[in-house]
């Protein structure tokens, strides 16, 4: 028997993923769910499905997938939902995939609440969490993770993360903002929105922080244990962040293997700090990773050596398919499939295969998701990592709100063994 699954949400970026969940080689059936029946019915009608959806696989509410015989669900849905979603997926004997970030509300005491429940509730019904955050499956992550493990950054001295998306940039946020309270569950939201901003509770970048510190914490295994933080924002009267203290956050953490990570958080500026807008550096004694290049020196055991016998740095420039992982070779067939579903099959394995969606994350989380509920075991991204990142955003915020005040990081401890 496959696994069974079931896709929560099909909007646009719901969408992205149900056709590589539906079309993993381990998935045997999939059901699909969405408030809005239009949403359904383009999935439904597509013959593409047809071999792994029945009529009966289709849903209009969260409440009645749960009572289906799924092995897991898949929820991507409005980010103020996930995490009691996920909570009420896991209660119903399903393991979980959710997109980022855990959850999207300005209170930073609930967003701790909230994380505290979902740890519990892995904890109280075995079943398994996983958080779909796009950078840990970047290619740089990846190859960080792998030179990590051979020690060759040494002992790690320093990182930087940064997702620097401006309001009015290409991906308008905007425009995502409307489209997302134009939804039935989107307009649901707007009187809990109003409800915090009555209570003067208000929110800033820092509260979506998967993007920046995901790279820096899962090359280092290392988890923030303090932070000092500041914020900026540039006009009072912009609709926008309306409900935000910031525009801009920026932060300096103490890690527990002793380096220090900047992060920046940033939605009220066109430039870039690095060579792209979500990326990472991270600095050790013996290697460093930074815009796409690895450095290394060849330290000597002891002494001073004279100048001249000094080693030289050496600088490798990388190409993604260079830093990628390999994934199997069926799996990369059946997702290859799903991105060239107009080629015929001599024409498709001729193809080489070359991850989308996220800068090729997609097909790595979809993989990662399936590969953990069939074998049993924890995901990569699971529980207990989602809640560091999630900490580390709200106690940056917590420490902008106060100048710049130190504040301690909460810390869920390490996933089981």
């Amino acid at each position: 028997m496959g696994v069974s699954i079931g896709v929560v949400g099909l909007g646009s970026f719901g969408g992205c993923f149900a056709p590589l969940f539906k079309n993993h080689p381990l998935v045997s059936r999939i059901g699909l769910c969405d408030r809005e029946p239009e949403r359904i019915a383009e999935f439904a009608n597509d013959p593409f499905y047809h071999d792994k959806l029945h009529p009966r696989d289709c849903f209009d509410s969260l409440d009645a997938i749960c009572r289906a015989d799924f092995d897991a669900l898949v929820i991507i849905t409005q980010p103020w939902l996930h995490a009691p979603q996920c909570i009420q997926a896991m209660d119903s004997g399903k393991d979980v995939y959710s997109a980022v970030p855990i959850i999207s509300i300005p209170d930073d005491d609930e967003i701790l609440d909230w994380c505290d429940r979902l740890v519990a509730t892995v904890k109280r019904t075995g079943q398994r969490y996983m958080l779909g955050e796009t950078t840990y499956y970047h290619p740089q992550s990846m190859f960080c993770r792998r030179q990590a493990r051979q020690g060759a950054f040494g002992d790690f001295v320093y990182a930087e993360g940064e997702y620097m998306h401006d309001v009015d940039s290409h991906c308008n946020l905007r425009e995502v903002q409307r489209s997302r309270t134009a939804s039935a569950s989107g307009k649901e939201w707007l009187p809990l929105r109003d409800a915090y901003r009555r209570r003067g509770v208000r929110g800033g970048p820092m509260h979506y922080p998967t993007h920046s510190v995901s790279g820096p914490v899962c090359v280092m295994n290392a988890h923030a244990v303090k932070v000092n933080a500041h914020g900026f924002r540039n006009r009072e009267d912009d609709p926008f962040f309306a409900e935000s203290a910031f525009s801009n956050e920026m932060a300096l953490f103490a890690m527990s293997n002793g380096a220090a990570v900047r992060i920046l958080e940033m939605r009220e500026t066109p430039g870039l700090v690095g060579q792209d807008s979500e990326t990472f550096r991270v600095f050790g004694t013996h290697g460093a990773f930074s815009e796409n290049r690895w450095f290394s020196i060849r330290r000597p055991d002891f002494g001073r050596p004279d100048a001249a016998a000094l080693p030289k740095p050496e600088v490798t420039a990388l190409t993604p398919a260079e830093m990628f992982d390999p994934l199997p070779p069926e799996v990369q067939l059946a997702f290859k499939r799903v991105m060239h579903r107009d080629l015929d099959e001599a024409k498709l394995l001729s193809l080489d295969f070359t991850p989308r969606g996220h800068g090729g994350s997609h097909p790595y989380l979809v993989h990662e998701f399936i590969s953990a509920v069939a074998e049993r075991r924890q995901p990569a991204i699971n529980i207990w990592e989602a809640v560091r990142y999630m900490a580390m955003g709200v106690a940056a915020h917590q420490s902008a709100l106060e100048d710049g005040e130190t504040v301690t990081v909460p810390d869920w401890g390490d996933a089981p063994a």
